[in-house]
């Protein structure tokens, strides 16, 4: 039986302020904290697997004796963003922050990209994604310039209305910064914010999309690839590490949509890793503040767990993490510098406390060893546990 490892982040579930949160701007965040307040919280599969005993969480609710081996994961990257999040959960760590522009884009960097499209640009400034297109939404329709906005992460953001600009055509809009967002400019991700509906009622689709900057060292992907083993992804994975060391993907329009797929995967004789991102908690939730909805969503999750940890083979191993946090009762609507859960979790699996872990790429070492692949990495593979 081959040896499968099936790898879940739960998009921006951070678990309280990381050591230098302070210095992110982000002293006191917990997303965990936040959303356990909430009446619509509750995740007993979770807490069974040794959610609560993570160092740190015990007001959750401790088990006696938990299902999954279980560790609080420290970030060692300069960032606090998606990319640099998965990058490290991979095994690649960021010393240097990606470029970010909370005064806008340099005029002449936006020149030229609006004479390569074709198209003027409106507003330049960091904003909510639900609050430009409401504030700029009429503009685009009657004139056709592309909303270019940006937040306090490394993106170039390009919302349009599919009518006024046919989805295809945004997306080559996106391939177009892509490439000229090199060297100084080299941003994080390039995103595609689609929206939909009429004034006063104007709503992103879910047919988003992220053209990522290519990872700058190797990747624990790109090194089951060469070995020849299957590297599945689910979701925007494959956007993130601009396609590198991906045999097949999955990508989905939520995190409904991610669980099927992820239980349709689990049917699928591979081996090797099958990586998963599950971005609701991030993008309908966190960055919208909605403490409900985001309690509502990990709910959710867990309600599905169970069905997953049934259908486990002998041989598998599954990982629980996050990348990041993006606390929705923090006073801003931005990702929060966070510490994230590590569960650990199959046949093989000493259920133990693994206590802090200083890198998120000791995750990628873990899976490299667990599959007998070597890999050169800042990362510590989780040995106790098995």
């Amino acid at each position: 039986m081959s040896r499968r490892v099936f790898l879940i982040v739960l998009d921006s579930v951070g678990i309280g302020e990381a050591k230098d949160a302070a210095a992110f701007g982000d002293g006191g965040a917990h997303t965990m904290k936040s959303i356990s307040d909430s009446s619509y919280f509750a995740v007993p599969n979770l807490l069974s697997l040794g959610l609560g005993n993570i160092p740190g969480l015990s007001f959750l609710g401790t088990t006696p004796a938990p299902l999954a081996a279980y560790a609080r994961v420290e970030e060692q990257s300069a960032g606090k963003d998606t990319t640099i999040g998965h990058w490290e959960i991979a095994g690649l760590l960021s010393p240097r922050p990606l470029p970010t522009y909370p005064e806008g884009f340099p005029a002449d960097l936006l020149a030229e990209f609006s004479r390569r499209v074709g198209r003027e640009v409106l507003c330049n400034k960091p904003y909510s994604g639900t609050e430009v297109i409401k504030d700029y939404g009429d503009e685009h329709v009657n004139t056709g310039a592309l909303i270019i906005y940006t937040s306090a992460d490394s993106v170039f953001q390009i919302a349009a209305h599919e009518e006024i600009v046919p989805v295809e055509t945004l997306y080559e809009y996106c391939r177009i910064a892509r490439a000229l967002l090199a060297g100084e400019h080299a941003v994080g991700r390039v995103i595609a914010r689609p929206f939909l509906g009429e004034n006063g009622n104007y709503k992103r689709t879910a047919n988003r999309r992220d053209f990522s900057l290519e990872p700058t060292g190797e990747t624990v992907l790109d090194v089951l690839q060469k070995q020849g083993l299957d590297v599945l992804s689910i979701g925007k994975i494959r956007d993130i590490f601009a396609g590198r060391g991906i045999t097949e993907s999955h990508p989905t329009h939520g995190n409904e949509e991610g669980m099927e797929v992820l239980l349709e995967l689990q049917k699928k004789d591979f081996h090797g890793l099958c990586f998963a991102n599950l971005v609701d908690f991030d993008m309908l939730y966190g960055h919208r503040n909605d403490i409900h909805g985001y309690a509502k969503a990990l709910s959710a999750f867990d309600a599905w767990l169970p069905a997953f940890l049934a259908g486990m083979q002998d041989e598998d191993l599954l990982l629980i993490t996050a990348d990041h946090g993006c606390d929705p009762g923090d006073i801003s609507t931005d990702h929060t510098r966070e510490n994230v859960p590590l569960l650990l979790y199959g046949k093989r699996v000493k259920p133990v406390c693994l206590g802090v872990r200083n890198t998120f790429a000791d995750i990628a070492a873990t899976v490299a060893d667990y599959l007998g692949v070597p890999y050169s990495t800042h990362g510590t593979a989780i040995k106790e546990a098995f």
